[in-house]
């Protein structure tokens, strides 16, 4: 069985998002699968995925102050800063960091560990809403 869906997360501010709740509410067909995988792409450059901490904010707030001092904004060697001195460094992070995750399903739920969830990074002071390509490959239960 395939499903596939694309789906809008609203504008968020910059930093690292837990939007694992936005992806299961968008998939109520997650319940009638017995084995398979979730793929969550993200259609953007500047914007990334990626599987961490979902319990305590403060992973979120230091992984926003980590990637910008490890990839900082206005460096004297970017010449892509059309739309501001976060432009070039979203692209950075966002290659850094992914486009895409992949997440097995195990009885109609993600199998994903006690304290992980799906980050969406929001690379940009001004990203505006992010379109997400949500792909099940999986077996139905019987």
């Amino acid at each position: 069985m395939w499903i596939q869906k694309k789906i809008t997360l609203k504008a968020k501010t910059r930093g690292f998002h837990l939007i694992t709740d936005d992806v299961v509410q968008a998939l109520p067909e997650l319940a009638n699968i017995d084995i398979g995988l979730l793929h969550v792409f993200i259609q953007h450059t500047s914007a990334s995925l990626t599987i961490n901490e979902n319990a305590d904010p403060t992973v979120r707030q230091d992984m926003e102050t980590h990637f910008n001092k490890f990839i900082p904004e206005a460096a004297p060697y970017y010449r892509h800063d059309y739309e501001g001195d976060d432009d070039m460094p979203a692209h950075i992070k966002s290659s850094t960091l992914g486009c895409s995750v992949v997440i097995p399903i195990t009885r109609g739920r993600l199998n994903l560990g006690t304290w992980q969830g799906i980050y969406l990074g929001e690379h940009r002071n001004h990203g505006g809403s992010r379109q997400l390509v949500i792909t099940i490959q999986g077996q139905a239960l019987s």
